[in-house]
Protein backbone atom coordinates (compact mmCIF):
# COMPACT_ATOMS: atom_id res chain seq x y z
CA UNK A 1 0.00 0.00 0.00
CA UNK A 2 1.32 3.69 -1.04
CA UNK A 3 1.43 6.35 1.89
CA UNK A 4 0.03 9.39 -0.06
CA UNK A 5 0.69 13.07 1.66
CA UNK A 6 -0.87 16.18 0.61
CA UNK A 7 -0.15 19.25 1.96
CA UNK A 8 -2.95 21.38 1.62
CA UNK A 9 -3.34 25.17 1.48
CA UNK A 10 -6.76 24.77 3.52
CA UNK A 11 -9.05 22.36 4.41
CA UNK A 12 -11.03 20.96 1.50
CA UNK A 13 -14.28 22.90 1.12
CA UNK A 14 -15.93 21.12 -1.93
CA UNK A 15 -19.51 22.92 -0.86
CA UNK A 16 -17.73 26.43 -1.70
CA UNK A 17 -14.81 25.73 -3.96
CA UNK A 18 -14.36 24.52 -7.25
CA UNK A 19 -10.86 23.64 -5.76
CA UNK A 20 -12.54 21.63 -2.78
CA UNK A 21 -14.36 19.45 -5.13
CA UNK A 22 -11.31 18.62 -7.12
CA UNK A 23 -8.98 18.12 -4.04
CA UNK A 24 -11.99 15.33 -3.20
CA UNK A 25 -11.93 14.09 -6.53
CA UNK A 26 -8.07 13.09 -6.00
CA UNK A 27 -8.81 11.94 -2.15
CA UNK A 28 -11.13 9.62 -3.25
CA UNK A 29 -8.90 8.45 -6.76
CA UNK A 30 -5.96 7.49 -4.53
CA UNK A 31 -8.46 5.58 -1.78
CA UNK A 32 -9.85 3.60 -4.57
CA UNK A 33 -6.30 2.52 -5.11
CA UNK A 34 -6.17 1.48 -1.53
CA UNK A 35 -3.52 3.62 -0.74
CA UNK A 36 -3.03 5.19 2.67
CA UNK A 37 -3.55 8.97 2.96
CA UNK A 38 -2.31 11.87 5.12
CA UNK A 39 -3.49 15.10 4.30
CA UNK A 40 -2.04 18.50 6.61
CA UNK A 41 -1.97 21.88 6.66
CA UNK A 42 -1.09 25.19 8.52
CA UNK A 43 -4.45 26.31 7.59
CA UNK A 44 -7.66 26.15 10.59
CA UNK A 45 -10.77 24.70 9.84
CA UNK A 46 -13.85 26.67 8.88
CA UNK A 47 -17.51 25.41 8.84
CA UNK A 48 -17.64 24.46 5.48
CA UNK A 49 -14.69 21.84 5.53
CA UNK A 50 -14.55 18.66 5.37
CA UNK A 51 -14.52 15.90 7.65
CA UNK A 52 -11.86 13.89 5.50
CA UNK A 53 -11.42 11.19 8.60
CA UNK A 54 -15.20 10.11 7.10
CA UNK A 55 -13.19 9.00 4.24
CA UNK A 56 -10.52 7.32 5.92
CA UNK A 57 -7.93 9.86 5.79
CA UNK A 58 -5.97 10.72 8.41
CA UNK A 59 -5.34 14.27 9.14
CA UNK A 60 -2.64 16.54 10.77
CA UNK A 61 -2.16 19.76 11.43
CA UNK A 62 1.37 21.23 10.71
CA UNK A 63 3.30 24.37 11.52
CA UNK A 64 4.79 26.87 9.00
CA UNK A 65 8.75 26.77 9.44
CA UNK A 66 8.94 24.28 12.15
CA UNK A 67 11.31 21.58 12.55
CA UNK A 68 8.43 19.25 13.59
CA UNK A 69 7.47 18.76 10.34
CA UNK A 70 10.76 17.62 9.60
CA UNK A 71 10.52 15.11 11.88
CA UNK A 72 7.32 14.13 10.96
CA UNK A 73 7.64 13.58 7.87
CA UNK A 74 10.65 11.43 7.38
CA UNK A 75 9.50 9.15 9.86
CA UNK A 76 6.07 8.98 7.60
CA UNK A 77 8.26 7.97 4.61
CA UNK A 78 5.66 8.66 1.95
CA UNK A 79 5.83 7.68 -1.05
CA UNK A 80 4.10 10.68 -2.71
CA UNK A 81 4.15 13.86 -1.72
CA UNK A 82 1.00 16.91 -3.29
CA UNK A 83 1.48 20.18 -2.71
CA UNK A 84 -1.72 21.93 -3.16
CA UNK A 85 -0.87 25.13 -4.82
CA UNK A 86 3.03 26.31 -5.70
CA UNK A 87 2.80 28.55 -2.00
CA UNK A 88 2.83 25.12 -0.24
CA UNK A 89 5.23 24.17 -2.15
CA UNK A 90 7.61 26.72 -1.67
CA UNK A 91 6.84 26.40 2.03
CA UNK A 92 7.70 22.33 2.41
CA UNK A 93 8.72 21.61 -0.97
CA UNK A 94 13.12 21.57 0.25
CA UNK A 95 11.85 20.43 3.65
CA UNK A 96 10.21 16.80 2.01
CA UNK A 97 13.30 16.67 -0.53
CA UNK A 98 15.60 16.98 2.46
CA UNK A 99 14.06 14.43 4.84
CA UNK A 100 12.01 12.55 2.29
CA UNK A 101 14.17 12.31 -0.51
CA UNK A 102 12.77 9.47 -2.56
CA UNK A 103 9.42 10.80 -2.53
CA UNK A 104 7.62 11.90 -6.06
CA UNK A 105 7.08 15.53 -5.29
CA UNK A 106 3.96 16.83 -7.27
CA UNK A 107 2.85 19.54 -7.85
CA UNK A 108 -1.08 19.90 -7.81
CA UNK A 109 -1.97 23.84 -9.88
CA UNK A 110 -5.66 24.28 -9.73
CA UNK A 111 -5.32 27.05 -11.98
CA UNK A 112 -1.71 28.81 -12.82
CA UNK A 113 -2.43 31.70 -10.21
CA UNK A 114 0.08 33.95 -11.55
CA UNK A 115 -1.79 34.10 -15.12
CA UNK A 116 -5.28 34.96 -12.88
CA UNK A 117 -3.20 37.42 -11.51
CA UNK A 118 -1.81 39.01 -14.38
CA UNK A 119 -5.12 38.88 -16.12
CA UNK A 120 -6.76 40.43 -13.26
CA UNK A 121 -4.19 43.37 -13.66
CA UNK A 122 -4.78 43.70 -17.76
CA UNK A 123 -7.93 44.10 -17.46
CA UNK A 124 -8.11 46.36 -14.88
CA UNK A 125 -5.16 48.40 -16.49
CA UNK A 126 -7.17 48.02 -20.11
CA UNK A 127 -3.61 46.08 -21.48
CA UNK A 128 -4.22 43.12 -23.79
CA UNK A 129 -2.74 40.23 -22.60
CA UNK A 130 0.66 39.09 -23.18
CA UNK A 131 2.55 35.84 -22.39
CA UNK A 132 5.95 37.56 -22.01
CA UNK A 133 4.16 40.36 -19.57
CA UNK A 134 3.08 37.61 -17.82
CA UNK A 135 6.10 35.72 -17.30
CA UNK A 136 7.86 38.76 -16.19
CA UNK A 137 6.04 38.98 -13.28
CA UNK A 138 7.67 38.18 -10.03
CA UNK A 139 4.33 35.57 -9.31
CA UNK A 140 4.90 33.94 -12.46
CA UNK A 141 8.67 33.37 -11.64
CA UNK A 142 7.87 32.10 -8.12
CA UNK A 143 5.15 29.46 -9.99
CA UNK A 144 7.09 28.35 -12.96
CA UNK A 145 10.33 28.12 -10.31
CA UNK A 146 7.60 25.76 -8.15
CA UNK A 147 6.98 23.89 -11.72
CA UNK A 148 10.56 23.29 -12.18
CA UNK A 149 11.25 22.03 -8.92
CA UNK A 150 8.44 18.77 -8.75
CA UNK A 151 8.64 15.96 -10.43
CA UNK A 152 5.11 16.25 -11.72
CA UNK A 153 3.17 18.79 -12.12
CA UNK A 154 -0.79 18.50 -12.74
CA UNK A 155 -2.68 20.99 -14.57
CA UNK A 156 -6.70 21.27 -14.98
CA UNK A 157 -6.67 23.16 -18.16
CA UNK A 158 -4.93 21.59 -21.60
CA UNK A 159 -4.07 25.28 -22.55
CA UNK A 160 -2.57 25.72 -19.52
CA UNK A 161 -0.43 22.22 -20.14
CA UNK A 162 0.51 24.16 -23.28
CA UNK A 163 1.74 27.39 -21.82
CA UNK A 164 3.92 25.17 -19.26
CA UNK A 165 5.83 22.65 -22.06
CA UNK A 166 5.65 25.29 -25.27
CA UNK A 167 6.04 29.06 -24.16
CA UNK A 168 7.96 28.23 -20.24
CA UNK A 169 9.90 24.70 -21.46
CA UNK A 170 9.07 22.68 -18.89
CA UNK A 171 9.74 19.33 -19.82
CA UNK A 172 6.68 17.54 -21.51
CA UNK A 173 7.24 14.37 -19.25
CA UNK A 174 6.86 16.78 -16.12
CA UNK A 175 3.55 17.56 -16.84
CA UNK A 176 0.28 16.12 -16.63
CA UNK A 177 -3.13 17.45 -17.91
CA UNK A 178 -5.92 16.31 -15.60
CA UNK A 179 -9.05 17.55 -15.71
CA UNK A 180 -12.31 17.14 -13.12
CA UNK A 181 -12.51 13.65 -12.76
CA UNK A 182 -16.47 13.04 -12.90
CA UNK A 183 -18.85 9.84 -13.45
CA UNK A 184 -20.98 9.72 -16.29
CA UNK A 185 -24.01 11.40 -16.98
CA UNK A 186 -26.37 8.48 -17.48
CA UNK A 187 -29.58 8.38 -19.94
CA UNK A 188 -31.45 7.62 -16.55
CA UNK A 189 -30.06 10.24 -14.73
CA UNK A 190 -30.47 12.47 -17.38
CA UNK A 191 -34.36 11.79 -18.36
CA UNK A 192 -35.28 13.13 -14.80
CA UNK A 193 -33.99 16.20 -15.20
CA UNK A 194 -36.61 18.86 -15.32
CA UNK A 195 -37.95 20.32 -18.59
CA UNK A 196 -37.45 23.55 -20.33
CA UNK A 197 -40.32 24.76 -19.27
CA UNK A 198 -40.09 23.44 -15.99
CA UNK A 199 -36.93 25.76 -15.20
CA UNK A 200 -37.16 29.44 -15.20
CA UNK A 201 -34.87 32.44 -13.86
CA UNK A 202 -31.00 33.03 -14.59
CA UNK A 203 -28.66 32.20 -12.26
CA UNK A 204 -25.05 32.97 -11.57
CA UNK A 205 -22.91 31.29 -8.92
CA UNK A 206 -19.48 31.16 -7.22
CA UNK A 207 -17.11 31.50 -4.48
CA UNK A 208 -17.68 35.23 -3.18
CA UNK A 209 -12.86 34.88 -2.18
CA UNK A 210 -12.63 34.28 -5.94
CA UNK A 211 -11.79 37.76 -8.08
CA UNK A 212 -13.31 36.39 -11.03
CA UNK A 213 -16.40 35.55 -9.21
CA UNK A 214 -17.11 39.22 -7.73
CA UNK A 215 -16.34 40.68 -10.97
CA UNK A 216 -18.45 39.06 -13.04
CA UNK A 217 -21.32 39.36 -10.21
CA UNK A 218 -20.66 43.20 -10.93
CA UNK A 219 -20.85 43.13 -14.68
CA UNK A 220 -23.48 41.23 -14.35
CA UNK A 221 -25.25 44.01 -12.36
CA UNK A 222 -24.05 47.06 -14.16
CA UNK A 223 -23.92 45.94 -17.64
CA UNK A 224 -25.79 43.45 -18.21
CA UNK A 225 -28.81 42.64 -16.14
CA UNK A 226 -30.62 45.85 -16.97
CA UNK A 227 -30.79 45.38 -20.45
CA UNK A 228 -31.85 41.55 -20.23
CA UNK A 229 -34.84 42.92 -18.20
CA UNK A 230 -35.69 45.07 -21.25
CA UNK A 231 -36.19 42.19 -22.99
CA UNK A 232 -37.79 40.04 -20.55
CA UNK A 233 -38.98 42.02 -17.57
CA UNK A 234 -40.21 38.75 -15.86
CA UNK A 235 -37.11 36.86 -15.84
CA UNK A 236 -34.94 37.10 -12.42
CA UNK A 237 -31.16 36.30 -11.38
CA UNK A 238 -30.36 34.16 -8.16
CA UNK A 239 -26.38 35.11 -7.24
CA UNK A 240 -25.19 32.59 -4.95
CA UNK A 241 -21.93 31.44 -3.23
CA UNK A 242 -20.03 31.34 0.14
CA UNK A 243 -17.96 34.10 1.36
CA UNK A 244 -20.28 36.99 -0.77
CA UNK A 245 -18.64 40.81 -0.03
CA UNK A 246 -20.44 42.81 1.76
CA UNK A 247 -20.65 45.03 -1.41
CA UNK A 248 -22.10 42.56 -3.55
CA UNK A 249 -24.73 41.58 -0.72
CA UNK A 250 -25.97 45.23 -1.10
CA UNK A 251 -26.72 44.94 -5.16
CA UNK A 252 -29.72 43.15 -3.78
CA UNK A 253 -32.82 44.31 -5.34
CA UNK A 254 -36.17 42.57 -5.76
CA UNK A 255 -38.03 45.18 -7.85
CA UNK A 256 -35.21 44.90 -10.19
CA UNK A 257 -35.38 40.87 -10.51
CA UNK A 258 -31.68 40.59 -8.85
CA UNK A 259 -31.63 38.11 -5.71
CA UNK A 260 -28.15 37.44 -3.60
CA UNK A 261 -28.65 34.28 -2.19
CA UNK A 262 -25.20 33.69 -0.75
CA UNK A 263 -24.67 29.66 0.14
CA UNK A 264 -26.82 27.14 -0.59
CA UNK A 265 -26.53 23.37 0.66
CA UNK A 266 -27.91 21.55 -2.35
CA UNK A 267 -26.83 23.73 -5.48
CA UNK A 268 -27.47 20.77 -7.70
CA UNK A 269 -31.06 20.93 -6.73
CA UNK A 270 -30.90 24.84 -7.25
CA UNK A 271 -28.91 24.50 -10.68
CA UNK A 272 -31.90 22.13 -11.81
CA UNK A 273 -34.40 24.46 -11.59
CA UNK A 274 -33.07 26.94 -13.18
CA UNK A 275 -33.08 27.41 -17.21
CA UNK A 276 -29.63 29.93 -17.77
CA UNK A 277 -26.26 30.03 -16.36
CA UNK A 278 -24.74 33.29 -16.86
CA UNK A 279 -20.51 33.71 -16.55
CA UNK A 280 -19.51 36.88 -17.73
CA UNK A 281 -15.43 36.12 -16.98
CA UNK A 282 -13.39 38.37 -17.79
CA UNK A 283 -10.25 37.18 -16.17
CA UNK A 284 -9.44 34.14 -14.64
CA UNK A 285 -7.10 30.56 -15.78
CA UNK A 286 -7.92 26.86 -14.89
CA UNK A 287 -11.40 25.46 -15.91
CA UNK A 288 -14.48 26.48 -14.44
CA UNK A 289 -16.31 24.81 -12.02
CA UNK A 290 -19.24 26.89 -12.28
CA UNK A 291 -19.46 25.79 -15.88
CA UNK A 292 -18.60 21.94 -14.86
CA UNK A 293 -21.89 22.04 -12.35
CA UNK A 294 -24.21 23.82 -14.81
CA UNK A 295 -23.18 20.83 -17.58
CA UNK A 296 -23.78 18.17 -14.85
CA UNK A 297 -27.29 19.44 -14.12
CA UNK A 298 -28.50 20.80 -17.84
CA UNK A 299 -27.75 24.00 -17.42
CA UNK A 300 -26.56 25.57 -20.79
CA UNK A 301 -24.10 28.63 -20.01
CA UNK A 302 -23.56 31.61 -21.83
CA UNK A 303 -20.15 32.85 -21.01
CA UNK A 304 -16.94 34.39 -22.31
CA UNK A 305 -13.26 33.16 -24.42
CA UNK A 306 -11.98 32.62 -20.84
CA UNK A 307 -14.66 31.17 -19.59
CA UNK A 308 -14.71 28.22 -22.00
CA UNK A 309 -10.64 28.38 -22.00
CA UNK A 310 -9.02 24.66 -21.61
CA UNK A 311 -12.71 23.65 -20.87
CA UNK A 312 -13.98 21.57 -23.68
CA UNK A 313 -11.49 19.86 -26.06
CA UNK A 314 -12.55 20.31 -29.55
CA UNK A 315 -16.76 19.57 -28.86
CA UNK A 316 -19.05 22.27 -29.41
CA UNK A 317 -19.66 24.23 -26.23
CA UNK A 318 -22.84 23.62 -24.14
CA UNK A 319 -24.26 27.46 -24.94
CA UNK A 320 -22.94 30.05 -26.24
CA UNK A 321 -19.24 32.02 -26.12
CA UNK A 322 -20.09 35.65 -26.39
CA UNK A 323 -17.39 38.34 -27.76
CA UNK A 324 -18.47 41.12 -25.97
CA UNK A 325 -21.63 42.53 -23.33
CA UNK A 326 -24.06 42.91 -26.24
CA UNK A 327 -23.38 39.63 -27.70
CA UNK A 328 -23.87 38.46 -24.18
CA UNK A 329 -27.48 40.08 -23.37
CA UNK A 330 -29.00 38.70 -27.13
CA UNK A 331 -27.60 35.24 -26.29
CA UNK A 332 -28.69 35.04 -22.66
CA UNK A 333 -32.41 36.16 -24.21
CA UNK A 334 -32.52 33.61 -27.05
CA UNK A 335 -31.19 30.77 -25.37
CA UNK A 336 -33.55 31.86 -22.43
CA UNK A 337 -36.71 32.17 -25.06
CA UNK A 338 -35.73 28.94 -27.29
CA UNK A 339 -36.41 25.75 -26.51
CA UNK A 340 -35.07 23.98 -29.21
CA UNK A 341 -31.45 26.11 -28.83
CA UNK A 342 -31.55 25.42 -25.38
CA UNK A 343 -32.55 21.51 -25.84
CA UNK A 344 -29.34 21.26 -28.16
CA UNK A 345 -27.15 23.03 -25.67
CA UNK A 346 -27.94 20.55 -22.66
CA UNK A 347 -27.04 17.82 -24.94
CA UNK A 348 -23.41 19.70 -25.81
CA UNK A 349 -22.93 19.30 -22.03
CA UNK A 350 -23.47 16.16 -21.82
CA UNK A 351 -21.36 15.14 -24.20
CA UNK A 352 -18.71 17.41 -22.81
CA UNK A 353 -19.12 16.02 -19.61
CA UNK A 354 -18.87 12.43 -20.80
CA UNK A 355 -15.92 12.94 -23.26
CA UNK A 356 -13.73 15.37 -21.56
CA UNK A 357 -14.32 14.64 -17.57
CA UNK A 358 -14.47 10.89 -17.47
CA UNK A 359 -13.79 9.37 -14.04
CA UNK A 360 -11.97 6.10 -15.29
CA UNK A 361 -10.01 7.48 -18.02
CA UNK A 362 -8.37 10.26 -15.98
CA UNK A 363 -8.00 8.05 -13.03
CA UNK A 364 -5.81 5.46 -15.16
CA UNK A 365 -3.77 8.79 -17.15
CA UNK A 366 -2.69 9.89 -13.84
CA UNK A 367 -1.79 6.60 -12.07
CA UNK A 368 0.22 5.85 -15.31
CA UNK A 369 2.14 8.49 -14.76
CA UNK A 370 2.34 8.24 -11.45
CA UNK A 371 3.95 4.53 -11.55
CA UNK A 372 5.67 5.30 -14.68
CA UNK A 373 7.84 8.30 -12.87
CA UNK A 374 8.50 5.90 -9.92
CA UNK A 375 9.76 3.24 -11.88
CA UNK A 376 13.08 5.24 -11.79
CA UNK A 377 12.74 8.30 -10.43
CA UNK A 378 16.40 9.28 -10.61
CA UNK A 379 15.92 9.12 -14.52
CA UNK A 380 13.05 10.76 -14.95
CA UNK A 381 14.75 13.88 -12.35
CA UNK A 382 17.80 13.72 -14.70
CA UNK A 383 15.87 14.50 -17.68
CA UNK A 384 15.19 18.10 -15.76
CA UNK A 385 18.31 19.79 -15.15
CA UNK A 386 16.70 23.56 -14.68
CA UNK A 387 14.52 21.73 -11.88
CA UNK A 388 17.62 19.81 -9.83
CA UNK A 389 19.45 23.07 -10.11
CA UNK A 390 16.39 25.73 -9.00
CA UNK A 391 16.08 22.48 -6.07
CA UNK A 392 19.82 23.06 -5.11
CA UNK A 393 19.62 27.18 -5.01
CA UNK A 394 16.12 26.68 -2.89
CA UNK A 395 17.33 23.98 -0.43
CA UNK A 396 20.21 26.94 0.16
CA UNK A 397 17.59 29.98 0.26
CA UNK A 398 14.77 28.96 1.03
CA UNK A 399 16.07 26.29 3.82
CA UNK A 400 17.97 29.07 5.49
CA UNK A 401 15.21 31.38 5.73
CA UNK A 402 12.63 28.95 7.02
CA UNK A 403 15.13 28.30 9.89
CA UNK A 404 15.68 31.59 10.31
CA UNK A 405 12.17 32.74 10.97
CA UNK A 406 12.16 29.18 13.24
CA UNK A 407 14.59 30.26 15.45
CA UNK A 408 13.19 34.10 15.34
CA UNK A 409 9.83 32.61 16.91
CA UNK A 410 11.46 30.66 19.55
CA UNK A 411 13.15 34.00 21.06
CA UNK A 412 9.66 35.78 21.15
Amino acid sequence: MSKILIIGHNWPEPSTTAAGHRMLQLLKAFSERDCQIFFGTTAAKTEFSIDLSALGVQEAHIKLNDSSFDDWVGKLRPDVVIFDRFMVEEQFGWRVAENAPNALQILNTEDLHSLRHYRETAVKHEKDFAVADWLATDRAKREMASVFRSDLTLVVSMVEAQFLVERVGVPQTHVLHLPFMLPPLTENETANWPSFKERSGFVCFGNGKHAPNVDSIVQLKTKICPQIREQLPKATLSVYGAYLPQHIQQFHEETQGFLVKGWVADLDGVLKKARINLAPLRFGAGIKGKLVDAMRNGLPSITTPIGVEGMHANLPWAGHVATDDNDFINAAVQYYQNPEQWQLAQQKGINIINQVYGHEKLKGRLFAKIDGITADLNTHRAQNFIGQMLQHQSLAATKFMGKWIEEKHKKT
